[in-house]
Formats: structure tokens, C-alpha cells, sequence
């Protein structure tokens, strides 16, 4: 697997969907446009649906017509302003604040860009699905998200509750797992109840982190506007006026995930998100997930998506690690198939 599309790949596979692009830069403009160590060229990727590279003073860009356009105007007004100020305190991540206004002004007119803004970071699906989930998160009651590890299933659903709770549309977040063991018996660790479940929930406590300062986070924590507990301490409740996330759904039961969904009140939105292949219960067949979807999908304001490789945002190496225990698995499904024939 190559590690990034050539220029080639670009026009002979995707030649009715995206181009290559080169944007020359003078010499004194390099790190305005580049910025140091190209973090800018990391930014205009995270933001954007692109591929960045840097050759010289050419700036390579390869992706959709629209996203192209976006990062021309906002070096070219990085670069106007550059000119015009001709101060040596020049800040060059005015780079990357062009970039997000230059988002920001053509949302209208681009369908496959959605933006959600929270207090730290304003997150951009970084494929369809990706959008496409982005604005399903805005519109469902019930949402399934699937997928393997790194496609953004929990990350953008925290990051659309952030961004909710901050608009007011709803009045507190409640993000939730099921406290179940990988492999590992935490049950003998010290301390209360809190600090044997807490290390269970750390992923989630992560991504609030990514989104908000985490003074105005840990507020809201206390003040329980933002609650993060067990899927078990559910048991019971209504949850009117809220943002429900269940994550890590693949390890829970059937009946887990039927008592977890039967909590939404008045005014409330659930996501429920999980990878079937990673379940950590004793048998898979225990899994309430996937069985879940089948029975409520076809109920008008529940929604499902499922991620798939291309999704994947992490580092390109997760990709290769998934797919590499993926053809694994198959090749021991295949043996065991044969056996089995014999």
C-alpha cells in the first residue's frame, strides 16, 4: 500500500473527482504559506479533504476543485496581508485563521464540508461519511456509528455534542461505556468506585479535553452539565434535554443497549458508536450492537453509518495495522472453513 496518492493516482483513478494543483511562493512568503516544520500544510489536511506537499517554493495541493479554491484564497490573502503589514512580528498563523474563514464563508456552497465549532477547535469531516455523520448528528434522534479504530465515530460525536450544549440545544452532555475488562483485572486496583471505573472512561474524558479548555470542561463537569459514567449507572433514568453518547457499544449486551436507548427523554439525542470486530465480552455472539441495528434501523429518526477503512483519520499506519489483522483473520476463517468442509 503506498503511503500517499501520486499525482498519477490522482488522474487516473479519480480523474472526475480530483485534481492537482501547484500555488508558487516567493522565497519571503515560504514560511507565512508553509508555516514551521509545514504545520500549515498539516492544518490545510485536517481541515480539508486534501492532500498537501511541499517541492521547493511550489505548494502542491490534490483534492476536490472546491477544497482547492478554499486554500488559494486564503494564501492569497495571507500573503496580501503579509505585504500590506511588512512587520517582522508577523503572525504566520493568520495562515490558518484565512483558512478557516475561507471555510467558514463557502460552507454554503460546498455539500461535502460540514463544520462543527466548539470553544477549542472547529472540526471539519475529513471524508463524505465523515460529513455526512456531521450532519446526521445535527438532525437524528437515534444515531449507530460503526467502524474500525481511528474513523472519528467518537471524537465527532463529542465534538457535535460540545458544540450543541455551547448552542443550547440541549442542556448537558452524558457520554458513556460499558465498564468491561480488556484482558486486564482492574477490579483488585485501590481507591473508590470512581477511580476503579475511571480508567475505563479515560478516552472519553481525552476527547472533551481536545475540545474545550479543560478549566471550563472540569467546570461543567461539576456542575453536571457534562457527565461521563458507566454504562451500568444509567439503569433507571430519563434523560430529558440531553446529548447521549454511548461509545464502546460492541461490549455491550443486547439488553444493555435496549435499557441504554429506552433512557431518551423529551428533547434528547443518542449516539451509540462501536467496532463489532473488537468486542472484549466472553463470546461476540454476546454483543447487543449489531443485533441492535438490525432490529431499529428502520425506524424513521434512527440512522446508522458504518465506517470503513478510507475513513480512518488516524496516522496511516493504523490502516495498515487494521488491514493486516484483517487478511489475517480471513485467511484463518478460510482454513478453518476448509476443515471444516473436509
Amino acid at each position: 500500500m503506498k503511503n500517499r496518492l501520486s499525482h498519477s493516482d490522482y488522474k487516473t483513478n479519480h480523474k472526475n473527482e480530483y485534481i492537482s494543483s501547484t500555488i508558487n511562493v516567493a522565497n519571503s512568503e515560504v514560511l507565512d504559506v508553509f508555516g514551521i516544520n509545514n504545520e500549515n500544510l498539516k492544518f490545510f489536511e485536517k481541515c480539508l479533504p486534501v492532500k498537501t506537499f511541499q517541492k521547493g517554493n511550489q505548494l502542491i495541493i490534490q483534492g476536490k476543485k472546491e477544497s482547492i479554491e478554499i486554500i488559494k484564497i486564503a494564501v492569497s490573502q495571507t500573503i496580501k496581508e503579509k505585504k500590506q503589514k511588512k512587520k517582522v512580528d508577523f503572525d504566520i498563523n493568520v495562515m490558518q485563521e484565512n483558512l478557516k474563514m475561507q471555510i467558514l464563508n463557502n460552507k454554503k456552497n460546498i455539500k461535502n464540508i460540514n463544520i462543527t465549532k466548539t470553544s477549542k477547535l472547529d472540526v471539519v469531516g475529513k471524508s463524505k461519511l465523515q460529513n455526512l455523520y456531521l450532519e446526521i448528528l445535527q438532525k437524528k434522534q437515534i444515531i449507530f456509528a460503526t467502524g474500525p479504530a481511528g474513523t472519528g465515530k467518537t471524537f465527532l460525536a463529542v465534538a457535535a455534542a460540545v458544540s450543541q450544549l455551547l448552542e443550547n440545544k440541549f442542556d448537558r452532555i452524558i457520554l458513556s461505556r460499558p465498564a468491561v475488562e480488556a484482558g486486564e483485572k482492574l477490579g483488585f486496583l485501590p481507591g473508590d468506585l470512581k477511580e476503579k471505573v475511571d480508567p475505563y472512561l479515560r478516552p472519553l474524558y481525552d476527547s472533551l479535553y481536545d475540545l474545550m479548555p479543560t478549566e471550563i470542561a472540569l467546570r461543567k463537569i461539576q456542575s453536571s452539565e457534562i457527565e461521563i459514567a458507566p454504562l451500568a449507572f444509567m439503569r433507571g433514568r430519563t434523560l430529558n434535554n440531553s446529548f447521549v453518547i454511548l461509545d464502546e457499544a460492541q461490549n455491550a449486551t443486547h439488553n444493555q443497549i435496549k435499557m441504554f436507548l429506552t433512557r431518551c427523554g423529551k428533547n434528547s439525542r443518542m449516539v451509540v458508536t462501536g467496532d463489532p470486530s473488537q468486542t472484549d465480552l466472553g463470546k461476540r455472539s454476546e454483543s447487543g450492537l449489531l443485533r441492535s441495528i438490525k432490529i431499529l434501523s428502520h425506524i424513521d429518526d434512527v440512522s446508522v453509518i458504518n465506517f470503513g477503512h478510507k475513513d480512518i483519520v488516524r496516522d496511516e499506519m493504523v490502516t495498515k495495522i487494521i488491514n493486516a489483522y484483517d487478511s489475517y483473520d480471513y485467511q484463518i476463517k478460510d482454513l478453518f472453513d476448509q476443515k471444516t468442509n473436509r
